[in-house]
């Protein structure tokens, strides 16, 4: 299929995407009592958690630390929530993939798109937080959007190759669950960069998601636009990534009804 093609049948399809991100806030909150206010509450509870925690040992070398901590939670939870979702929005639905055509990948983008709507939500956290600990507000804050492209990009990407590969291998959903609280721990959500040895911090440059936490940091809590060469990063890991998921998809998605 062509690229007009796929335009065509993403549009054809876009309804079913709308019920889908319906669907799976509906079903994320039912039969709770505060609902969306979750998505509100869940960071501010961790950040204050971290906070006491953590402070102490941190705050000579992290200005505004609450902040700090909140802006590396909610962009890594939006990575981390909508892979682990996506990787099993294959599976999960399998009984209505056996039963009408529906193009695979809006599963997972669906899965995305809900997560969206909860790091929306978890603005909202943010900038409760930065209001209550006096933070500037730079007029940079508009350019949010770049660095938010770069990490969907990227997010996305990552989900297409999860549910493609856990199709055929289950063992994926245990691996990663173990990988993302190894991720966890060498992105800098909590600590400082600075106080990482140099023989670790190599392994830390080479993951994507130390890069989109910096990236969203220098704007929301330094005040500038990070280089040419960041950008170029941010982009490349995302684009890549999101390339290399298609690819993965498209191959492998018309054997997926005979291991579904």
């Amino acid at each position: 299929m062509n690229l007009k093609t796929q335009i065509i049948t993403f549009i054809k399809y876009g309804n079913l995407l709308k019920k889908l991100v319906a669907r799976d806030i509906k079903v994320r909150y039912r039969r709770s009592f505060l609902g969306l206010l979750w998505t509100v509450l869940n960071p501010l509870l961790s950040m204050i958690i971290l906070t006491i925690v953590f402070s102490n040992l941190f705050k000579m070398s992290i200005a505004n630390f609450p902040v700090y901590v909140l802006i590396g939670n909610i962009v890594f939870n939006f990575n981390s929530e909508a892979t682990t979702q996506s990787l099993t929005s294959i599976i999960d639905n399998s009984s209505l993939i056996k039963k009408i055509y529906i193009p695979k990948y809006l599963f997972p983008i669906s899965k995305v798109a809900s997560s969206l709507v909860n790091f929306g939500f978890s603005c909202i956290a943010l900038l409760i937080v930065m209001i209550f600990t006096k933070a500037d507000f730079y007029i940079l804050l508009i350019t949010l959007w770049i660095p938010f492209i770069y990490l969907f990009m990227f997010t996305l990407g990552l989900s297409l190759i999860l549910c493609s590969v856990n199709v055929f291998f289950r063992d994926i959903g245990h691996l990663y669950s173990v990988f993302l609280t190894a991720w966890t721990y060498l992105t800098p959500l909590f600590y400082s960069i600075e106080i990482v040895p140099n023989n670790i911090k190599k392994f830390i440059y080479l993951n994507p998601m130390f890069h989109y936490v910096t990236f969203f940091r220098a704007i929301i809590l330094d005040g500038y636009y990070p280089d040419l060469k960041e950008n170029i990063i941010c982009f490349l890991f995302g684009l890549v990534t999101l390339i290399i998921g298609i690819i993965i998809l498209k191959r492998t998605q018309d054997k997926f009804i005979l291991h579904i």
